[in-house]
C-alpha cells in the first residue's frame, strides 16, 4: 500500500528542526502530478535543445511524479520508479530561478520519505557529473559506474535507506 500524500508531510515535518518550521526558507508545497506536467520544466532545464514532445518516456505512466509549487506554479519536478524496493528517480529538475534556495532539498527528501514509507531500501540515480556534489550532500555514494549518454556525463549515485 503507498502512503499518502498527507502521510508524507507529517512523516517530513517529524523530521524537521525547529528552526526549520518556525523559519521556512521559501513557501513551496510538493504534490503529485501527472507525468505530462513534468515536462515542459524537464524540456526548460534539462533538454533545451530538444522538443517538449520528446520530454515523454515509455516508462512514464509507471511512475510517481512529483512537483514543488510555488505561488501555484511548478518550480520543480522529478520522476519516481520502484522496482522491488529498489526507488530510482529521473529528470530531476528545478527552476533556475529556485536553484539555491532549498528547493532541491526538499524535493530530494520528499522523495526520500515516499520511498522509505513504502519499503524503499535503496535510492539510486543516474547523475550528471555537474550535479554529483548536491548528492553527496544527502549521503548518496559514488558507486563508480561512469557512462555517457546524448553529450551528458553520468555516475549512479546510491543512497542506502
Amino acid at each position: 500500500m503507498l502512503c499518502a500524500p498527507s502521510q508524507i508531510n507529517l512523516y517530513c515535518q517529524s523530521k524537521m528542526n525547529n528552526s526549520e518550521i518556525e523559519h521556512p526558507k521559501s513557501e513551496i508545497s510538493i504534490e503529485q502530478i501527472r507525468p505530462e506536467l513534468t515536462w515542459r520544466l524537464r524540456q526548460r532545464i534539462l533538454y533545451p535543445a530538444q522538443k517538449l514532445y520528446e520530454m515523454e518516456m515509455d516508462e512514464d505512466n509507471n511512475g510517481f511524479h512529483f512537483a514543488a509549487f510555488k505561488d501555484n506554479a511548478i518550480v520543480g519536478v522529478v520522476s519516481l520508479f520502484q522496482k522491488g524496493d529498489d526507488f530510482q528517480f529521473r529528470k530531476f529538475a528545478i527552476d533556475e530561478s529556485m536553484q539555491g534556495v532549498g528547493v532541491g532539498r526538499q524535493l530530494l527528501n520528499y522523495i526520500t520519505n515516499f520511498s522509505v514509507l513504502n519499503g524503499g531500501k535503496r535510492l539510486w540515480c543516474n547523475a550528471r557529473v555537474s550535479a554529483i556534489g548536491f548528492y553527496l550532500k544527502f549521503d548518496f555514494k559514488h558507486t563508480g559506474q561512469l557512462f555517457s549518454k546524448n553529450g551528458f556525463d553520468y555516475e549512479i549515485l546510491e543512497k542506502e535507506l
